[in-house]
């Protein structure tokens, strides 16, 4: 017994001096590489980003740049892992055969999954979603927190997060995308003079483009189209403006709120919806009479 002991003590001395030291090193090898890709990939995109100062940009660089280091990660713990199973005497070969075959196998039962690969790759190649957009997919949308080769992650208004497949991504509505319009649809009594009110409107737009708190977001006077259509009870004029991404609501909130003060102040109606009954008149240009009758409460 003593005997066997000992020599199971020479042959794992003998493995930890050859193997053992080789583990070590591929073990050690592989932290410091995934250390290095995070740093590399933070550097890249913190020098891009200083040689583009460019919000849009930014965006974009820093989506690629989350994506590139997954897949440096698993590079690199992908190759770590099949030295290790050399390193204990595992025969590759048939290992990288069997997996072939497995990959094969599940390569049908997974379609879905290989083709949210695909719709991801292209997705991030042609820049349609990056993250910090806005964005309209389906029936969902808001602010793009996460983007993977897999799949897209929003979170709405309310808070509520929508994970959303990239094979299931037909259309995508940015609205963030470069620059943003806030669009307008103004409706006034028909008693107003529709030039007066676009004088006014485009004097509201100078005043805040003057505002501090403003201006820096406002890419460009306030356009308005004109007179755009008849409601019911109002006339409605169309306008839009151009802001930076992303800073079109808060624009159009202000500018909705100096519009209904100013038109308090200049007596411009703003009409609730209402109906005109007409009675009609017979050839003779009398109208039928209204009976009305009044009943007291109880």
């Amino acid at each position: 017994m003593k005997f066997d002991l000992q020599t199971l003590l020479d042959k794992l001395y003998l493995w930890l001096l050859t193997s053992g030291v080789r583990i070590a090193l591929i073990i050690v090898a592989t932290l410091i590489l995934l250390k290095v890709a995070t740093l590399v990939t933070t550097k890249l995109r913190s020098v891009i980003g200083k040689k583009e100062s460019d919000a849009e940009f930014e965006k974009r660089s820093g989506t690629l740049s989350g994506v590139v280091h997954w897949i440096l990660r698993v590079a690199i713990l992908a190759v770590a892992t099949f030295m290790l199973l050399g390193e204990f005497g595992v025969n590759l070969g048939p290992v990288l055969a069997a997996a072939g075959v497995v990959g094969l196998a599940v390569g049908f039962g997974a379609q879905n999954l290989v083709q949210d690969f695909i719709s991801g790759f292209f997705l991030l190649l042609e820049d349609q979603v990056r993250v910090g957009d806005v964005v309209q997919i389906g029936d969902k949308g808001g602010l793009v927190e996460k983007v993977t080769l897999r799949m897209v992650i929003l979170r709405d208004f309310s808070g509520t997060v929508h994970f959303i497949r990239n094979g299931k991504i037909d259309v995508v509505s940015n609205m963030t995308k470069d620059y943003s319009h806030y669009v307008f649809d103004i409706g006034i009594a028909y008693r107003e003079n529709v030039d007066d009110v676009i004088k006014v409107l485009k004097s509201i737009d100078e005043e805040i483009r003057r505002d501090s708190e403003f201006k820096n977001d406002i890419l460009e006077p306030l356009e308005v189209a004109g007179l755009d259509s008849f409601g019911n009870s109002a006339v409605v004029i169309k306008a839009r403006v151009k802001t930076k991404p992303i800073q079109q609501w808060r624009i159009g909130r202000e500018y909705n709120r100096r519009i209904k003060l100013k038109f308090d102040e200049l007596n411009i109606e703003i009409p609730f919806p209402h109906q005109t009954i007409y009675f009609g008149k017979d050839k003779a240009g009398q109208s039928p009479a209204l009976n009305v009758e009044m009943e007291k409460a109880a």
